[in-house]
């Protein structure tokens, strides 16, 4: 048996952000970017997927927001060093989205600063969510081997901690999320 179940994308919970997921909201910059070439765009986060997705989008968009709900971000230093020399990124801190503007695409955000509670529009074309991932293993729960945050455990390549069961992808990698490294463990 290989579990290829993968993991889901951890979303804010706002009504327009999934009737515009595809249109505008995205959860993967290397999927996605292209689209976006000379555009404003906004990324959610304050980790190292957050900032790898804002520092990459600066090859296609014309700006990157970097909104983060929090005074300083949570990735590593040399990630952090890297967005912070990166002209094209914009950080919006203490700063949570309430709201995504836009009916056939995205045309804006609603801001709302956690501090002052003041809120703001900003008009952009793009909002990539990088806030984590959650594995679809619920149903595996007290059955299989799992990591902390809920990663199936594999060892010696694939095999998972009942014999005969392999898992393969996102479902027991929590570090590079591709289809590739899905392919290559599968």
């Amino acid at each position: 048996v290989i579990i290829s179940t993968g993991a889901r994308s951890l979303m804010l919970g706002l009504e327009n952000e999934q009737s515009l997921l595809g249109y505008g909201v995205s959860t993967c910059a290397t999927c996605d970017g292209f689209f976006f070439r000379g555009k404003d765009i906004a990324v959610v986060g304050g980790g190292d997927s957050a900032l790898e997705e804002a520092i990459f989008l600066t090859k296609f968009a014309n700006s990157v927001k970097l909104i983060h709900r929090r005074s300083e971000l949570r990735g590593s230093k040399i990630m952090q060093e890297r967005a912070m020399k990166n002209d094209k990124i914009e950080f919006v801190w203490d700063s949570v989205v309430k709201d995504v503007k836009g009916t056939e695409g995205v045309e804006g955000l609603v801001i709302e600063n956690i501090k002052t509670v003041e809120t703001s529009e900003i008009a952009l074309a793009g909002l990539f969510v990088a806030i984590g991932h959650v594995p679809n293993t619920q149903i595996f729960s007290g059955k299989l081997e799992t990591d902390d945050k809920g990663y199936i455990v594999t060892h010696d390549g694939s095999a998972t901690s009942v014999e005969g069961v392999f898992a393969a992808g996102d479902v027991q990698d929590s570090r590079y999320r591709q289809a590739i490294t899905s392919d290559g463990s599968g």
